[in-house]
């Protein structure tokens, strides 16, 4: 571990704080028994209830985390672990980290054109849907707003802190131990405000008042305090939607402004009959998107699930696409920079590179992949994007995300690093053919095994040019290139590739030599194989 890392309950660490919100700050973690990173919202302690009612808060803490992972829905973040301090002042749900963009970068009252309908109904729809199976366990969010939703990179809109409220309650009036009423101003339904009950239409309400600013831009009611905001809530008439923006459908304008109903039992019935109201304005599968439905720039757009529902993973994430800092054609000048600044990039590399092999030692690769990429981009710009320095980076980068498993990242890495090192020191240097190998290698454990086969055929041609065929890269290589040959049931040609490499290894190694007796053992098999084949042709 790191040193000055916060560990918590033995195995989360908090690496970086990157949220600051009102009942906490979320962390960004690394759970280092399961090699992940992970979200750590962190409550703050003035948060918390009275610590001589610590026995009752910890019971209720305990309760309310796990009905919330009872939550099974994509747009909900896995609930993996609540741990409660032992001074019962601080509390921490660990969750799935989620990369995406917050909905507050959707309503910008700068923005012209304002978010296409198409864009605001589809995220009011995830919301809907999610709120549905949510409300079937039941669990209230008690604090829908735009801050506690995402727009992930896959335009999955993910709803956070579901449970926080009900946690922090401290009793029946869900009022906070400072006597305020749970929930954000800007978004909390009459009966919040009044202390009384909340119920399921708590969240319609604060769902209306969503999709209100998503379609106009700018909150509900805009208040100078937060009394006059909450007397708003209860007093004062929500603006149609079309008096602000006429193109808004009347139906949606209807929708919302029933949604904002001041009595809860006045709202819609639930969540369903919202999606269903919803629905005539959703995309339809397999409509493409018109360029008057573009969205602010850079952000998910949040309609693809609806126009490409169940759609397979992105090619450009499992092919031979590159990434964005590899992809460059060729080497950029280094740019001009002092000779002492570069010596301590350098060192910082140096540094960079010691915590990375003592994660690495610790099996902590997901963790050493992060570690090295937060170097790659520094160490680019100061020294040139196919430096050695910045080339070993990404080597290691690449080799730390194969060993996680992660190959899907790790071939187009390999690829790219093929190139450049090719570019650098020549197509058949050794690291340009051992990129080209562990790329190949990718590809067999995607299930590319014909690619994977002509990538390992070509490194083993170059490699015997130079070295021979018992040199330990040609040695590994020839097994690969058996193993995949029995992967794809062409047990014949494994057994001409590797009953060869037997005899040479008995020759440079010996007979009792691991790796001998690895292949002899795989030989045998394909024997049996061969000769119940050949026997069960007989007549």
């Amino acid at each position: 571990m790191p040193d000055g890392v916060r560990r918590i309950a033995g195995r989360y660490e908090l690496l970086e704080q990157f949220n600051h919100g009102g009942m906490g700050d979320v962390w960004r973690g690394y759970d280092a028994v399961l090699d992940r990173p992970v979200a750590v919202k962190l409550i703050r302690p003035q948060a918390v209830t009275s610590p001589h009612l610590a026995e009752e808060f910890e019971k209720r803490f305990r309760r309310e985390a796990r009905v919330t992972a009872r939550i099974q829905h994509p747009g909900v973040p896995q609930v993996y672990d609540a741990v409660l301090d032992e001074s019962y002042e601080q509390l921490f749900l660990v969750m799935e980290l989620v990369d995406g963009v917050p909905l507050t970068a959707y309503v910008r009252p700068d923005q012209q054109p304002p978010l296409p309908l198409s864009w605001a109904v589809s995220v009011a729809a995830q919301v809907a849907t999610v709120l549905s199976y949510a409300h079937d366990v039941p669990v209230v969010h008690r604090d829908l707003k735009p801050g506690n939703i995402l727009v992930a990179r896959d335009g999955t809109v993910k709803v956070l802190d579901f449970g926080i409220a009900a946690i922090l309650r401290t009793d029946v009036t869900k009022l906070t131990a400072t006597g305020s009423p749970i929930g954000t101003h800007q978004y909390m339904a009459p009966e919040q405000v009044r202390g009384a009950r909340v119920t399921p239409r708590t969240d319609l309400y604060a769902l209306g008042c969503v999709l209100h600013e998503l379609l106009c831009g700018r909150p509900l009611f805009a208040g100078d305090s937060e009394w006059q905001l909450m007397m708003q809530h209860v007093n004062a008439a929500p603006v149609p939607l079309r008096q602000v923006r006429a193109d808004v459908p009347e139906a949606v304008e209807e929708l919302v402004l029933h949604l904002l109903r001041k009595a809860p039992e006045s709202r819609p019935a639930d969540v369903q009959e919202v999606y269903e109201r919803l629905r005539p304005f959703l995309p339809a599968p397999g409509a493409e998107s018109a360029p008057a439905e573009a969205g602010p720039a850079g952000a998910p757009d949040p309609t693809g699930i609806f126009r490409r529902p169940y759609a397979p993973r992105s090619r450009s994430a499992t092919g031979s696409a590159r990434p964005a800092e590899s992809a460059a054609a060729a080497p950029d000048a280094p740019p001009a920079v002092p000779a002492a600044e570069r010596e301590a990039l350098r060192e910082q590399i140096r540094e960079v590179y010691a915590h990375y092999v003592a994660l690495m030692e610790e099996e902590r690769y997901a963790q050493a992949s992060e570690v090295v990429d937060e170097m790659i981009e520094p160490a680019a710009r100061a020294l040139g994007s196919e430096s050695r320095a910045v080339l070993r980076l990404r080597t290691w980068r690449a080799v730390s995300q194969q060993l996680a498993g992660d190959h899907r990242a790790a071939l187009p890495e390999f690829e790219a690093l093929a190139d450049a090192y090719a570019r650098v020191g020549g197509p058949s240097s050794e690291e340009a053919l051992d990129s080209r190998a562990q790329a190949a290698r990718c590809r067999g454990e995607l299930g590319q095994v014909t690619e994977a086969l002509a990538g390992l055929n070509g490194v083993l041609d170059a490699v015997r040019a130079v070295d021979g065929d018992v040199s330990e890269n040609a040695v590994e290589l020839r097994r690969d290139i058996g193993m995949l040959l029995l992967a794809q049931q062409r047990a014949a040609e494994a057994y001409d590739v590797l009953e060869p490499l037997h005899a040479d290894l008995c020759v440079v190694y010996g007979p009792d030599d691991e790796l001998t007796a690895e292949v002899a053992e795989t030989l045998a098999v394909i024997r049996l194989d061969l000769d119940g084949g050949a026997s069960g042709s007989s007549p």
